[in-house]
């Protein structure tokens, strides 16, 4: 969308406009619920007559810990709509990795679930200090010291609906929306600070760009607590009046089911999931004629399935994209025109109304073709790393431009393809995974000296993380209880799929471990 003609908004303005312009169409399903925009709109205002009755201020921060259900969005938009900042935290997390994001965040009010795949959330945090938490909600379900969720939404009765208004009438679209807290080099999650308007327009840009309508069935497989199953899931079609459908764990045979039952035209994610579909032994059973548009990403695409994707299962739009939580989600994205190679070989050009270059370590232009970390600038960086100035500083230039320690290669065409991560970061499933949040966790397990972790090729899940551990001196340790450790302790993707015990790590002279000689003997193992 020109700069132009962008008029800036923020969230209640938008959603209070999608109600006016698409008032009866539907705006989700969730099992039995339905809700039309216009419904949306009056649950929205309940939410937030809840939160101000809460004592929500403008600037405070809710955290949600819960599966894609529609009160999850109902709660964030209901928050965000009186300056509430929303925190999402992803289900796969072990307490005290949810712990330290409510302590990192100052959440005053954590809405989460009493059991989502036979995990009891409220009881994972027994024991953690949470001094700034005053309320736990609960979206579904029953638990000691938490309140329900009709609960508390009636405990907002009392509050005047004028009283939403005149909260959300000071909302600027430069106040916060959300804070995504992602992992990084230093071990510990960063939580990246972004704000109703900019959030807003790059899913207007982003939407516009791939092509979702209103006459969409999106069926939001990626997770609510990811900017993918957030912003370009629920937020996008929020934006263009689409109609929600929320997966709340993902099983190959119901989606197939739900995709023919509900007419379902958009489904994003990562390209396992195109891959299930295609070999699903049953495809032919399923009527899937309504499948118009796929956005992917987070993992190379072959070309194979991307005209596979378009010749058997009937996609009109394939497109891939890029971005990072610090670019509240997008940077570069495909065309829908364009062909099925460079859908494969790259993750598109730069958004409209953002700029993209790459650069040598001493921060100069690269010319077209060759290697350089790539840096943006726009509308859509990040406003800063939370109560992180010096993190900040490093990361943005006096001019502008984010460093997003991705290295790329830039065509004359301006499209970008990602070659190497200078962070050492991998993705596991479509979940980006961060070798020193991984390494400190090990390091505090009885019987490791030292750990580094490394990503390493798996077939279905793209990668997946080796540790290499020094023990401690007399400690016998084995494969199975560093793995069973691990799962007891960390988020399931994170989990080492293979450990390697070693006398040492390959170092420089300034103690900094050689990633890449492990990368190397990892390859001469697998015979690469």
């Amino acid at each position: 969308m020109p700069a132009t003609t962008y008029q800036p908004r923020t969230l209640p303005q938008l959603i209070a406009q999608s109600a006016a312009a698409h008032a009866e169409r539907p705006a989700i399903s969730d099992g039995e619920v339905r809700l039309s925009y216009r419904q949306l709109d009056a649950m929205r205002v309940k939410a937030a007559r809840a939160f101000l009755a809460a004592g929500l201020r403008p600037g405070e921060r809710i955290a949600i810990w819960a599966p894609n259900i529609y009160q999850w969005i109902i709660a964030a938009i209901g928050a965000q709509s009186v300056g509430g900042v929303l925190v999402p935290l992803n289900t796969r997390m072990k307490g005290h990795e949810a712990a330290y994001i409510l302590r990192a965040s100052g959440a005053r009010i954590l809405l989460t679930v009493a059991d989502f795949l036979g995990v009891q959330y409220p009881s994972l945090l027994d024991g953690e200090a949470l001094p700034a938490l005053e309320r736990r909600v609960l979206l579904e379900g029953a638990a000691a010291g938490c309140q329900p969720w009709e609960s508390f939404l009636a405990a907002g009765a009392d509050i005047d609906e004028a009283a939403v208004a005149e909260r959300a009438a000071v909302i600027t679209p430069d106040d916060p929306l959300d804070i995504l807290f992602t992992s990084g080099t230093t071990g510990h999650p960063k939580g990246v600070v972004t704000c109703h308007g900019q959030n807003i327009r790059t899913f207007e840009n982003w939407s516009a760009t791939v092509g979702l309508r209103a006459e969409d069935n999106y069926l939001v497989i990626n997770p609510f607590f990811h900017s993918f199953g957030y912003k370009a899931g629920w937020l996008a079609c929020m934006i263009r009046g689409a109609h929600i459908l929320p997966v709340r764990s993902f099983d190959l045979d119901a989606v197939m089911e739900q995709i023919q039952r509900d007419r379902v035209s958009m489904i994003p994610g990562p390209p396992t999931i195109y891959q299930s579909m295609l070999a699903h032994p049953r495809r032919g059973d399923y009527d899937l004629s309504s499948l118009r548009l796929a956005v992917t990403g987070a993992a190379p695409v072959p070309v194979s399935l991307v005209e596979q994707m378009r010749e058997e299962l009937g996609f009109e739009v394939v497109v891939t994209a890029y971005g990072l939580t610090e670019s509240c989600g997008v940077v570069s994205i495909c065309r829908p025109d364009d062909s099925a190679e460079r859908i494969s070989h790259s993750s598109g050009r730069a958004m409209d109304g953002v700029e993209v270059k790459l650069v040598d370590s001493d921060g100069a232009s690269v010319p077209p073709g060759t290697e350089g970390e790539i840096w943006f600038r726009g509308f859509n960086v990040m406003r800063e790393y939370l109560d992180n100035p010096e993190e900040t500083a490093r990361t943005i230039t006096a001019d502008g431009w984010l460093k997003t320690g991705d290295v790329g290669v830039m065509d004359a065409d301006g499209y970008i393809r990602i070659t190497d991560r200078i962070k050492d970061m991998f993705i596991v499933g479509g979940f980006n995974t961060y070798p020193a949040e991984i390494e400190n966790m090990l390091s505090g397990m009885p019987g490791v000296a030292r750990a580094a972790v490394i990503g390493v090729p798996d077939e279905r899940l793209g990668e997946v993380a080796r540790a290499y551990i020094v023990p401690t001196a007399g400690a016998t340790l084995d494969e199975e209880q560093v793995i069973a450790w691990s799962r007891d302790n960390m988020a399931n993707y994170k989990v080492p799929r293979s450990v390697r015990f070693v006398d040492e790590l390959p170092m420089n002279a300034g103690g900094k471990v050689l990633k890449n000689q492990l990368r190397e003997l990892a390859a001469s193992e697998s015979g690469q």
